[in-house]
């Protein structure tokens, strides 16, 4: 007589079957941003556009990030003058706060540039003129007349964030090779982190596309938002930024803001950005633009997961 089909006692499943009913259920559940198979976790925020984002040391113990930008030293150029914005932050105490993101693992480093007009590097000398104060105002110099608006902290790295730029004259490529000259801070094994952070627009502007063609850059950012034409064809433009420098960790740039064009809505990250971006061996994690969006809509907490 056959077993009946409920009731009695039932003969255990084989090893095998077990296996294979768990194989389909992981495969079920992982979906396409886990079928990527390169994630990486690290997820990079911008601080400083609004004094309502709360402190530095708030965006370190979120949990959320793995580095953190201040955002801008926003004039800087061949007359000598400088001019750090934070959105009205006071300065008193910042120091303390990078020391205790760095404390607790969460690098920090400086963003150069931004939207307004103040800034330029016209010339080799330009060029060199900004590193000499960077490094003596944030990094490892000390040299009488400069100013360290952070005591005595010594930042993680250096971003360019260029909204604008003289293709024939600007030098960032001579920043650039001064700060990797100077790529170990503290001690050993402690790199100065180089990255930028440009639209998504490929090839760059010539300017960017002559710092980033020395191939020192760790990092860079393609910003997918807040740029009409990008939305079409980012995914073209990402293939042919990280195929151009396949030594560069690339990050894909999404914003925190659901009224900013380019918003990528949860849901559409895991199903597409992430399988997308991720399907790059040089593949570095995402960058969320800005802090103080973040707070408002809580965008990291829901996509982090797919970084």
């Amino acid at each position: 007589m056959a077993a009946p089909a409920f009731g009695g006692r039932r003969r255990p499943a084989s090893a095998a079957a077990l296996l294979a009913v768990a194989t389909l259920v992981v495969v079920f559940l992982a979906g396409p941003a886990m079928a990527a198979g390169n994630k990486t976790g690290q997820v990079t925020v911008f601080w400083g556009r609004n004094k309502a984002e709360g402190t530095l040391r708030e965006a370190c113990d979120s949990g959320l990030y793995t580095m953190v930008i201040m955002s801008f030293l926003d004039v800087y150029g061949p007359n000598g003058k400088y001019h750090l914005d934070l959105s009205g932050h006071p300065i008193a105490g910042i120091g303390d706060d990078i020391k205790h993101c760095q404390f607790v693992g969460v690098p920090v480093s400086l963003s150069i540039g931004g939207f307004g007009s103040g800034y330029s590097l016209p010339s080799k000398q330009a060029a060199l003129d900004l590193f000499d104060y960077l490094w003596n105002a944030f990094f490892g110099g000390s040299k009488p007349g400069v100013h360290r608006p952070f005591g005595d902290v010594w930042l993680d790295g250096v971003d360019l964030f260029l909204e604008h730029g003289t293709n024939a004259t600007d030098r960032y490529d001579v920043l650039a090779l001064e700060l990797a000259k100077h790529n170990i801070r503290g001690g050993p094994g402690k790199p100065l982190h180089l990255t930028a952070t440009p639209r998504c627009e490929f090839p760059p502007a010539g300017y960017l596309k002559r710092a980033l063609d020395t191939g020192i850059f760790e990092r860079v950012h393609v910003r997918i938002y807040d740029d009409a034409d990008c939305e079409a064809y980012w995914h073209l433009a990402w293939d042919r930024w990280t195929a151009a420098y396949p030594a560069t960790r690339f990050y894909v740039g999404m914003t925190a803001s659901e009224t900013t064009h380019g918003w990528v809505h949860p849901k559409n990250v895991y199903y597409d950005v992430a399988p997308s971006v991720q399907k790059a061996d040089n593949y570095g994690g995402f960058m969320i633009w800005e802090r103080y969006a973040d707070t408002l809509s809580n965008y990291t907490s829901m996509v982090k997961y797919y970084a």
